[in-house]
């Protein structure tokens, strides 16, 4: 039987590796711009302008025009259906003065706007101070949860608060890879921090539990029946016969993600892309963070207890 569990120092070096890739793009992240990720209007506060077209426009066509006028990283998205040729865009705050401006390069780039549907308005700074502390707020609680929910699933096995302690640590290690993963693009493609970034951040949280728990679980089950098995034995036996399931659920799902971010629109391959990178991380976690650390943590029990028999 393949021994996984054996080199986990190798994963945690490799851990550790990415860790620190992650934190020196949030470092750099903070160097250029202030912030450990670059924030978007969501946050920094801004303007949307809903506008409607008097033929069909592309995303690429609006986003060269923002950008032509020194508007760039503008959240654009279609709005009704696409007959109606209305779109709305997000950028950094616009001045009444300029609105009026912007609107003539625009009709002189792309096409005839409709006034009469013209909508035009600001989004304050302390809207996105608001929004941030209550998704942090919601990584809290759902921290909080999980410990709670895998301490009471657990509960007939012995120390079983460790299982939900160690799904925190895998947990963590996946958001700040999505942190520096997105710091990275940040940098080298601008991207920026949106309500969709934190939509992608709450879905990896739940990507992060659900590999953990079923080999967990697995591992609950093979306590009493393999009770002359070393547990570092049970744990690698749990990972073996856990690990198909894992890889064949996260393939179908990367598979899908990875073609909505070819063939997907600008907008939402930031968000598509942290779930993808989330995912990955969640399923090497998984497997290589979370379970090699139950077996550090109770072989290092192990040895305590007999350290006291001893003296």
């Amino acid at each position: 039987m393949f021994n996984i569990v054996e080199k986990r120092r190798w994963y945690f070096i490799f851990s550790a590796f990415l860790v620190t890739l992650s934190i020196a793009a949030m470092v750099g992240s903070a160097l250029q711009f202030g912030q450990p990720l670059r924030m978007g209007i969501d946050f920094t506060g801004g303007s949307i302008f809903v506008l409607k077209f008097d033929r069909m426009v592309s995303e690429d066509e609006l986003r060269a025009a923002f950008s032509d006028y020194g508007l760039e990283g503008a959240i654009i998205q279609p709005r009704g259906t696409p007959g109606e040729n209305t779109w709305q865009i997000r950028t950094r705050q616009v001045t009444a003065n300029e609105v009026g401006s912007l609107l003539n390069a625009l009709e002189t780039q792309i096409g005839a706007i409709d006034r009469d549907a013209l909508n035009f308005d600001t989004v304050e700074p302390a809207v996105g101070g608001e929004v941030a502390r209550a998704a942090g707020l919601a990584i809290l609680v759902a921290s909080l949860v999980i410990v709670i929910f895998m301490w009471f699933s657990f509960r007939r096995v012995p120390n079983a608060f460790r299982y939900g302690v160690c799904t925190i640590i895998g947990m963590s290690y996946n958001l700040i890879i999505s942190f520096g993963f997105y710091a990275l693009m940040g940098i080298l493609a601008g991207w920026e921090v949106d309500a969709l970034f934190l939509t992608a951040i709450l879905t990896v949280i739940g990507f992060s539990v659900q590999d953990v728990i079923v080999v967990f679980d697995r591992i609950r089950e093979n306590i009493p029946k393999h009770k002359t098995e070393p547990f570092e034995k049970v744990v690698n036996r749990s990972i073996l016969e856990t690990i198909h399931r894992s890889l064949a659920t996260q393939l179908n799902a990367m598979f899908v993600m990875i073609a909505i971010i070819l063939f997907g629109g600008a907008t939402i391959k930031p968000f598509i892309a942290t779930m993808l990178v989330g995912m990955v991380s969640e399923t090497y976690a998984a497997i290589f963070i979370a379970v090699p650390l139950l077996v550090v943590w109770e072989k290092a029990a192990v040895r305590r207890k007999l350290a006291r028999a001893v003296a």
